[in-house]
């Protein structure tokens, strides 16, 4: 179907102009929908590719979510910066798994195209999208991927705040391992004077070190590359970088993934633009490493996570 005809349906079905609350679909980079939000509390953009959120910007606050100026927009490729979903795994996959074809990094559920199944102007004022992926319906070979039978629900609410829920559900007859991340990268004034604070005492997996098991001392701060999984880390995390606070409360995510390439794996990435790395940091609310989850047969879990401007 043309482009413009799928967003014609799409605006038909599920947009909304009311009560200064709207959603509305319109043609992206690449032809690639996206959902363009305003309500009284906020603005959001969100692609249907990946339901990757590209951008949340409360009224009177700077952009919370960080693009690259140089993000590329392509069919079935990841766009640097934004709420990437790392979904059904996270990292690399399983190498045990019998599969034909490479295996992509992250799970496949950032470069497929997701359902929309509602739109609503909540109560609150907020706006409220629900996301649907169905491995069953999939048009990528899934076989291959994912030979389990799953659904994805992912719940999106925008205002003040912006919160996200995930929820996964198995419908085959057979446990599997869920390995998952909102892989949010977040805008910062000079990552070099931020800080993550909640962190203090646990225990990481060092990517850059052989992913030798560590403990964090104090609160986090940035000189070099990061690459880290923290493990069994449920409480309120905080990126501090001296022109506002970020707060992220999250339940269902027991490990807190932080990351930044600094200048020398930046350079070499070629999409991050020009001293990207010095405006954003990675903390992402998964469940990964020794903390994947096990859904049993019929079984759902849900991943949600809020962020919000502290004071």
């Amino acid at each position: 179907m043309p482009i413009n005809k799928i967003i014609d349906t799409l605006n038909k079905n599920f947009s909304f102009d009311q009560d200064d609350n709207a959603v509305v679909f319109s043609n992206g980079p690449a032809d690639i929908p996206q959902i363009e939000i305003a309500n009284a509390f906020a603005s959001a953009k969100i692609s249907l590719q990946g339901a990757h959120i590209l951008s949340w910007k409360p009224h009177s606050e700077g952009e919370v979510i960080w693009l690259s100026d140089d993000a590329v927009f392509a069919r079935e490729k990841s766009v640097r910066g934004g709420i990437p979903i790392c979904w059904p795994w996270f990292g690399a996959a399983d190498e045990n798994r019998d599969s034909n074809i490479a295996l992509p990094a992250h799970g496949f559920a950032r470069t497929v195209f997701w359902q929309i199944i509602d739109t609503a102007a909540l109560a609150s004022g907020e706006t409220q999208i629900i996301f649907k992926l169905d491995t069953s319906t999939l048009s990528v070979n899934t076989e291959e991927l994912w030979p389990t039978p799953t659904t994805a629900i992912y719940k999106v609410v925008v205002g003040k705040r912006l919160s996200l829920e995930l929820t996964t559900t198995n419908n085959s007859h057979e446990t599997f391992s869920l390995g998952q991340a909102l892989h949010t990268y977040f805008s910062v004034s000079d990552v070099r004077e931020t800080s993550v604070q909640g962190l203090d005492g646990k225990t990481y997996l060092d990517k850059t070190d052989e992913f030798k098991r560590k403990q964090q001392m104090g609160k986090l701060l940035f000189t070099e590359e990061v690459d880290r999984i923290y493990l069994e880390t449920p409480d309120d995390i905080i990126i501090d970088d001296k022109k506002r606070r970020v707060i992220i409360k999250k339940q269902g995510s027991k490990s807190t993934v932080v990351w930044n390439p600094w200048q020398t794996v930046a350079d070499k990435m070629g999409d991050l633009g020009e001293d990207g790395y010095l405006k954003m940091l990675c903390v992402e609310s998964a469940n990964a490493a020794e903390d994947v989850v096990t859904i049993e047969p019929g079984e759902s879990h849900t991943l949600q996570v809020r962020y919000e401007i502290g004071e």
